[in-house]
């Protein structure tokens, strides 16, 4: 039987594996919406999947880097924009906005659990922690909608996003403070940082913006 250390560096890895596929699905789908070229898709995918977890490990000063530990990834994410290109050519489907915010949601969770676990590992305090968590899950994101064109989804979405990280790097961190086991807090963390954001995607719950005044004659 596996002990709790094994399962959770089982789960750890897999967490860290489904988050990149999320985000750069979401990069997959963000590129063929701006029908950029194969190279373009890539780009996109790469950021939108390695870019929050190198900026996570940049600061945590951790080596090496995912996508240099896991090279294989690389040809996967090359593989899946050559192998879209080719589809796109004999199918007709319709990529909106929307259809990018699903896989989006999913790796926010997991890069959150994921950040907000190695911060915490690092010896970071609680609140540094969770903003690791946050760094992680929304800054791929925003590389990938700023290289698109577009302002972040982080920024303008009104319905929560980096919120929803927030909360779940607390999930973690009290999920640690009271000595639950590692894969289940992690799971939990991912789990509510997920959740929250399907919750407002689908009820359209939205925070208070910024407004200014209607101009003066």
């Amino acid at each position: 039987m596996p002990n709790q250390d094994e399962i959770f560096t089982w789960v750890h890895t897999a967490v860290e594996a489904g988050a990149n596929v999320a985000f750069a699905l979401s990069g997959l789908l963000a590129g063929i919406r701006k029908q950029l070229d194969v190279v373009g898709i890539c780009v996109v995918m790469g950021l939108a999947a390695f870019g929050g977890g190198t900026l996570r490990d940049v600061l945590l000063d951790r080596r090496p880097f995912f996508w240099v530990d896991h090279p294989g990834w690389l040809w996967v994410l090359i593989g899946t924009a050559v192998a879209a290109i080719y589809l796109l050519r004999t199918t007709h489907y319709e990529f909106t906005e929307r259809a990018i915010q699903w896989p989006d949601a999913l790796g926010l969770g997991l890069f959150t659990a994921s950040g907000t676990q190695l911060a915490l590992a690092a010896g970071t305090p609680a609140l540094p922690a969770v903003l690791m968590g946050v760094i992680s899950a929304t800054f791929g994101g925003i590389l990938r909608d700023v290289v698109c064109n577009e302002i972040p989804t982080a920024l303008r979405d009104r319905r929560p996003y980096a919120v929803c990280a927030f909360v779940g790097g607390w999930v973690y961190v009290f999920a640690v403070r009271f000595e639950v086991p590692p894969a289940t807090g992690f799971l939990l963390a991912a789990g509510s940082a997920t959740g929250l954001r399907a919750a407002a995607l689908l009820s359209g719950w939205s925070l208070p913006a910024g407004r200014t005044s209607a101009p003066r004659d």
